[in-house]
């Protein structure tokens, strides 16, 4: 799985997952662009690569500014050629409280940070894969993006929207070489983390996040960034749209692909009862988005 010649864009690539996925990425031999907010943690990032041998740049955007990430990608692209990978990985879980007492503000900050910054990286990137007809997008979600859950709607439905946008982008690029995927990186010990187990309110309102760590139900950052580099790789493009999770095995996955794509498995959907009368209306237009994208 080597990338030479390509170039991958990183979103919070300054610490954390990111900075683990950027270095992956860089020991496979692309050219890194690290972009996030903090420009001293992106330094250590490309301080880090460097050593290893990679190549790799900083540029400090906020995700969610369009003017900056639009400056940011097209100084990348003058510097070192078209964005073959694009990672979204910058993301927040704030606001932690119930619905009821939260802030909206606040509360839509969230969703901008999680899905509007995604879908700002994407759009800027996208056009350039086209005319090339290849690229890969992969979106960091969360296992919270296919669930209810309480006290952090703002992320919950953030990060349930990014897989639906993924599986959107995926069917409409189909045609045009590109693959998209969204992933659920696992539960790792990053600043996130840390503020979910240690603020007053991840301590008031996610009391159960403790037992992940206490019980050993974490991962190390290293596990998401090789499923991002296989992701990378093209090894997994016949599962371009799908939503695919740390624990999945791989080579089963690729092995039943047609199956997957067949019974629209590892995607957002909702189950009815078997007895329930079917929609004509939604059967007719699945049946015709797989013809124009099969």
């Amino acid at each position: 799985m080597r990338l030479e010649h390509q170039v991958a864009l990183v979103t919070g690539g300054g610490r954390g997952i990111g900075r683990a996925i950027a270095q992956t990425l860089a020991d496979a031999g692309a050219s890194v662009a690290v972009l996030s907010r903090s420009g001293e943690e992106l330094a250590e990032t490309v301080r880090l690569i460097e050593q290893q041998g990679g190549r790799a740049a900083a540029y400090a955007a906020d995700v969610t500014d369009a003017q900056l990430i639009r400056t940011a990608i097209r100084a990348i692209e003058q510097s070192w050629g078209s964005i073959d990978i694009l990672v979204n990985n910058a993301g927040t879980p704030k606001p932690l409280a119930p619905f009821a007492e939260t802030d909206v503000d606040e509360w839509w900050q969230g969703m901008e940070v999680n899905l509007l910054g995604p879908v700002l990286s994407t759009r800027h990137v996208l056009p350039g894969m086209i005319s090339r007809r290849r690229g890969r997008i992969i979106n960091i979600s969360s296992g919270a993006g296919a669930m209810a859950m309480t006290h952090f709607s703002s992320y919950v439905c953030s990060k349930t929207a990014l897989v639906r946008f993924t599986e959107c982008i995926a069917l409409e690029n189909e045609p045009h070489g590109i693959a998209a995927f969204t992933i659920a990186p696992g539960t790792v010990r990053t600043a996130m983390a840390e503020y979910s187990l240690n603020s007053p309110e991840g301590q008031k309102f996610l009391p159960w996040f403790k037992r992940l760590f206490d019980e050993g139900f974490t991962v190390p950052p290293e596990r998401p960034a090789a499923l991002v580099l296989e992701l990378a790789s093209g090894r997994m493009d016949s599962l371009s749209g799908r939503f695919i999770s740390v624990y999945d095995d791989l080579d089963q996955l690729v092995a039943s692909a047609a199956e997957v794509r067949q019974k629209n498995l590892h995607a957002l959907k909702v189950d009815r009862l078997s007895s329930g009368a079917p929609n004509p209306a939604l059967a007719s237009i699945m049946a015709a988005s797989r013809k124009v994208h099969d």
